[in-house]
């Protein structure tokens, strides 16, 4: 599930300028050609299991990131899948806590230097969860 609007606003009014227009511009905008990207990359596969390292998630605090509200935070999720007989991953880049439960926040690599949909480090075999770190 994807970032919920509603908690976007809550921790960005008020530090960066026009937070729903970059709600919906940006973060909307990456998650859906970046979900495009993830879905041909996909096709025809079946999911193993989700990989995470518990141990990776940090508490960032308010002020930090241009955040008015603290939140944890849990970088480089991988998706493990089988596909052609094979396995292989690709990461979720960043997920957020918001009330208790996990988000999707960045799926692809954030920042970019295109804006186009990407794929967070695609490999065959399981990889690593990882690396900790980020907003």
């Amino acid at each position: 599930m994807f970032f919920p609007r509603a908690a976007y606003l809550s921790m960005k009014t008020g530090q960066i300028p026009a937070p729903s227009a970059d709600y919906a511009h940006r973060l909307i905008a990456l998650y859906d050609r970046d979900l495009a990207a993830y879905h041909r990359w996909a096709r025809g596969a079946r999911l193993l299991r989700v990989e995470a390292t518990a141990s990776s998630a940090a508490w960032i605090a308010p002020g930090t990131c241009e955040n008015r509200i603290g939140y944890w935070h849990l970088p480089g999720v991988r998706l493990v899948v089988a596909r052609e007989h094979r396995v292989a991953s690709v990461g979720v880049f960043s997920l957020i806590s918001w009330a208790g439960r996990y988000y999707v926040v960045h799926l692809g690599p954030n920042p970019r230097p295109v804006n186009v949909g990407t794929l967070d480090a695609p490999q065959l075999g399981p990889g690593r969860p990882g690396p900790p770190g980020g907003c």
